[in-house]
């Protein structure tokens, strides 16, 4: 970026001394991670007075207050089929944490593989490795690099990955042994995957015959859009193509009702199913079914949901408008900055000056704004570029968020124009 050097000493000038004025303010803004708002809880309160006290057997029979029921209640894996496409017999409900359903599915891969796996992930001679798109979720690499796994990454382009290099990867290495993918609305760039990616995903040969794909659908029902977008089903595609066993599906009620006390669930092939099975009785007498109950009941169906996460998208969107509009009155006409609009999910992801995004958190964070981990959205942690920010706007109600924006408009235009003089002053 070329701006003319008395233009530079301006703009310079401009934003230290607003962002002087910002740091008199002893602001405590906290957005760092993308959870919703005491208003989006709200609306699911009424799910506390579900009355069980005389009715707590499910449709079954099963008394949802005793041991047992490894699989979750009849109704609530129902109710998930409807969502994630998978027939109900071949749906897991847990608890409250899909990321917890993930980290046993990777721990038992890596205890004793998979049903197709020659042996245990943790035997495989020379380790193994991991697909990790970026950016993407800090908590999936968290798992890999606690387990050793080596990460690959791939870009995240308009439709999905890069689908000719995650081809090229899958079918020359064996020790590649999954994919983590955010399909829908995806963290933090809320891309939707095409068709055509998807059905590459369940197609493509793998060196691994053990290949999986850790398919979290975390956003499958979270539009910001009137009309939701639409996905592929990862699994119809997958055994199509004779990979039946390929995907792990994952989604949960977290963002939907109670995000501390939902409903989580796994779904897949029957093998996989049986294999989940098999050891999760070793780690457990059975899930919380009373919850589960509450939560089948207080939703009731597909058409319930989707009104409820209507009353969501209304809270939402304006704060999602807001960070386009504060960032275009304040960024769009530097040319330092890019960020996405997103169509649903919790996230916008932030482009800055590369170079600068560490210094830009730095400086935030010094002003009262706590927004983001800069490198967090790769593996490892390393931006090589220093670049690429996480906005999660769904807490702070609009006033703070203005604010928080405000700040961290202020901190991008002030790191990049510091950037720009220091190179200038070198050349």
């Amino acid at each position: 970026m070329k701006i003319a050097h008395d233009d530079l000493n301006r703009l310079k000038s401009d934003a230290d001394t607003e962002y002087l004025r910002y740091s008199k303010m002893d602001l405590r803004i906290d957005m760092a991670r993308g959870i919703p708002s005491p208003q989006q809880i709200d609306l699911s309160m009424a799910l506390l007075d579900v009355p069980l006290g005389n009715d707590y057997l499910s449709e079954d029979g099963t008394d949802s207050r005793n041991y047992g029921g490894q699989q979750g209640l009849l109704e609530a894996r129902r109710l998930f089929s409807t969502l994630v496409g998978v027939p109900e017999d071949q749906i897991v409900v847990g608890g409250n944490s899909s990321l917890a359903l993930m980290y046993e599915c990777l721990a038992q891969a890596w205890r004793y593989g998979t049903p197709d796996s020659p042996r245990a992930w943790s035997q495989e001679p020379g380790g193994i490795s991991f697909i990790c798109v970026v950016p993407g979720y800090d908590r999936h690499f968290a798992m890999c690099e606690d387990f050793g796994i080596r990460m690959i990454s791939v870009p995240m382009l308009d439709d999905g990955p890069d689908m000719e290099l995650v081809k090229r990867l899958v079918v020359s290495d064996s020790s590649i042994k999954g994919i983590w993918c955010v399909p829908k609305y995806s963290n933090p760039t809320s891309t939707t995957y095409s068709k055509a990616v998807v059905e590459t995903l369940a197609s493509m040969p793998a060196a691994a015959r053990d290949f999986r794909i850790f398919w979290d659908n975390a956003y499958v029902v979270h539009p910001l859009v009137e009309v939701d977008d639409s996905l592929e089903n990862i699994y119809t595609q997958a055994v199509r193509h004779g990979h039946s066993n390929r995907p792990l599906i994952f989604a949960s009620t977290s963002k939907m009702t109670l995000p501390g006390a939902g409903i989580a669930e796994l779904a897949g092939s029957k093998d996989n199913t049986a294999w989940w099975l098999k050891a999760a009785a070793l780690r457990s007498v059975g899930p919380d079914k009373v919850n589960q109950l509450r939560q089948v009941r207080f939703l009731r169906s597909p058409e319930k949901i989707k009104e409820l996460m209507e009353q969501h998208r209304q809270l939402l969107l304006p704060k999602f408008e807001r960070v386009h509009e504060v960032f275009n009155r304040r960024l769009g006409t530097f040319g330092v900055a890019q960020w996405t609009r997103p169509r649903g999910g919790y996230f916008v992801s932030l482009e800055v000056l590369p170079g600068t995004a560490k210094r830009v958190v730095e400086l935030a964070a010094q002003a009262g704004v706590k927004f983001a981990t800069p490198g967090s959205c790769f593996p490892y942690g390393i931006d090589e570029r220093d670049y690429q920010l996480r906005i999660a706007p769904s807490y702070p109600d609009i006033l703070q968020l203005t604010t928080a924006l405000e700040v961290i408009s202020v901190c991008v235009a002030k790191a990049a124009f510091d950037h720009l003089s220091a190179v200038a002053s070198v050349e």
